[in-house]
């Protein structure tokens, strides 16, 4: 918890950065279902440059010169390609019909052009290296257009969330001992903030920290920001950065490359970008500034927090609760937050629920078991062990229907290429069988799930980066996009992707339907019934009310059959997706088959109406 003196401090530290009043009313229309818990809503996540060009006329961001000035090269994937806030507009209605009932837009904000890396510049296509956190992108839009799309969204009955970045920002910084990108991490122990350039070094920063535990660091004492690098900003840059005070480089940790291990996560330059030193409290009231602007002025339904594990957890402790408060007062009811944690262990992403106190991250623990389970043949226990964690979590099982489930996303491989790349010979059948199964797991189990834009167009991303999982959903001028090979389809991404024909569409569709007619798939507790130490059988119920859903899904090449555990109540059933028994072969024990790579959804109770 933070102490009265820093609570005392971050409020002077807000009135002093200027935080903008509360908005009074929200803007959605009386239409618009603010009732709807977290665990009703299915997530769309959209990179907006690869999604849809609705303005040719942004796609350089108003700049001129080649693609290192403007970050224009619609033939390279590491950079803009003209997608736009116009462009999603446009595809609401795609968007609306795969059954989806929220968008999650990658960071809109202003980004630094053009990065440099050793051998190769990349452009901030993707979002997360912001300068300016209360503008649009001009390759996106502008404030007006984003605002539009909210509108033109919660005029749906869609809602928005915003992905936000407060780790880092565009790397403007630099170091006078080390070229950029090229300084090794160095630690408070060897460079402590009260020496220069290490222990041996002239005295600074007196009085910055406390002797004991008991007495806060005076953030106020902190004026030399030369204790491990000397940091500077280059002339050209001076102002990059909005609001001015990220332009100040003792609001940032300066200590080198982070290895991701130690005091290094939280505390180095990831990958280059300027690590903000978000233990200041003036840094934290700056971004409750920042965020509850976008809270105010465009009334969104939500937080989506990048690199949230490398920011100290006293942060979180202040900021979630703040942006709770901000989102109340502007009539935005349900305000969802969730952070991404990339780490497999649910033991992990629990502590960030636990210390830090969100409510919620992304379940890269369900993510890696449906990977292995679906793609890799191992063993269906391995999705069994993932849901039998949910009590770690702040909350227990009831969090653990807000996480944020998936199959994949922008900074990871693509389901399609570890299906083909496990299954060599595996035929496109099965492979399209594979996938609709993952989906299926996807959209009936606990969680709060988030579908990935193209892969309900079959979009396998081959390649080993990040930057091949972002293909165009228009039509691609990327070699590499161009010569994947797809599921489901023998179309390319070298034509706009947008059919609602395909095969995946048409059963997202069809899930996504279920989900939403069927109050226990959201909402309701989870229980396993039935797992196997190989590919095959993994069973579970989802209960609510009295009723009980039960879905089956087989991971094996052969049909599978077994008598599983359900509700003694629960003696009658319906089929809701597949062939179900239409009742139990005695009170707790049911019988279910399950065809080769498929899936039953039944449930009990009065004789319900099959969708197929």
């Amino acid at each position: 918890m933070l102490r009265p003196k820093l609570i005392a401090s971050l409020a002077l530290s807000a009135l002093l950065l200027g935080t903008s009043a509360l908005a009074a009313s929200a803007s959605k229309p009386k239409s618009f279902p603010a009732d709807r818990l977290p665990e009703d809503e299915i997530l769309y996540l959209i990179m907006p440059d690869r999604f849809e060009n609705g303005d040719a006329a942004n796609d350089r961001g108003g700049l001129a010169g080649d693609r290192s000035k403007t970050g224009y090269d619609p033939t390279s994937k590491m950079f803009y390609h003209g997608g736009d806030l116009k462009g999603v507009i446009d595809r609401l209605d795609y968007i609306q019909g795969l059954g989806a009932t929220a968008i999650w837009l990658t960071p809109v904000f202003t980004n630094q052009t053009v990065q440099y890396e050793p051998g190769r510049e990349i452009a901030g296509y993707h979002g997360y290296w912001p300068l300016n956190f209360l503008d649009v992108d001009p390759h996106l839009g502008d404030r007006a257009l984003y605002k539009a799309f909210v509108d033109a969204a919660h005029a749906r009955g869609l809602k928005v969330y915003l992905d936000i970045v407060v780790n880092h920002t565009g790397d403007i910084i630099q170091y006078r001992e080390c070229a950029p990108r090229g300084c090794a991490y160095r630690s408070q122990g060897e460079y402590p903030y009260s020496r220069r350039g290490g222990v041996q070094g002239e005295p600074i920063n007196a009085g910055f920290k406390g002797l004991d535990d008991q007495t806060p660091t005076n953030f106020q004492r902190l004026t030399r920001p030369d204790y491990a690098y000397t940091p500077y900003v280059p002339d050209a840059d001076r102002n990059a950065k909005t609001p001015a005070w990220l332009n100040d480089p003792r609001f940032y940790h300066n200590r080198g490359e982070s290895t991701f291990e130690g005091e290094s996560s939280q505390l180095g330059d990831f990958a280059g970008l300027d690590d903000v030193m978000t233990e200041d409290p003036r840094a934290l009231a700056g971004f409750i500034d920042i965020y509850g602007r976008w809270i105010d002025d465009f009334h969104v339904d939500g937080f989506r927090i990048d690199t949230a594990r490398h920011v100290d957890p006293q942060f979180w402790q202040a900021f979630v609760p703040a942006m709770q408060k901000r989102a109340k007062a502007a009539g935005v009811t349900n305000f969802h937050i969730f952070g991404e944690v990339m780490n497999t262990d649910p033991a992990v992403l629990a502590r960030h629920t636990r210390i830090d106190g969100l409510p919620a991250v992304n379940d890269f623990a369900f993510h890696a078991a449906l990977v292995d389970v679906i793609a890799r043949n191992k063993p269906t226990t391995e999705l069994g062990a993932v849901f039998d964690k949910d009590a770690l979590y702040e909350g227990g099982p009831a969090t653990a229907r807000r996480l944020v489930t998936l199959i994949g996303n922008h900074d990871v491989l693509r389901l399609g290429q570890t299906l083909r790349s496990a299954n060599p010979e595996a035929s496109e059948a099965e492979l399209l069988r594979r996938t609709i199964l993952a989906n299926a797991l996807l959209l009936t189990a606990r969680g709060l799930p988030a579908l990935y834009y193209g892969d309900e167009q079959g979009f396998t991303g081959v390649g080993g980066q990040d930057h091949d999982s972002r293909e165009d959903m228009f039509a691609s001028r990327v070699d590499s996009y161009k010569a994947e090979r797809l599921i489901g389809t023998q179309a390319t991404t070298a034509a706009a992707s947008f059919n609602p024909s395909h095969p995946l569409y048409r059963e997202i569709a069809e899930l996504t339907r279920l989900r939403r007619q069927e109050p226990a798939l959201r909402r309701g507790d989870q229980v396993t019934r039935y797992e196997t130490k190989g590919p095959g059988l993994f069973v579970f119920s989802r209960r609510l009310g009295g009723e009980e859903v039960l879905v089956a899904v087989n991971t094996a090449a052969e049909p599978q059959a077994a008598q599983v555990q359900v509700e003694t109540t629960s003696l009658s059933w319906s089929a809701l997706r597949g062939v179900c028994e239409a009742g139990a072969a005695a009170p707790g024990a049911y019988a279910v088959n399950v065809p080769a790579f498929g899936y039953v959804v039944c449930k009990s109770g009065p004789a319900a109406t099959p969708t197929r």
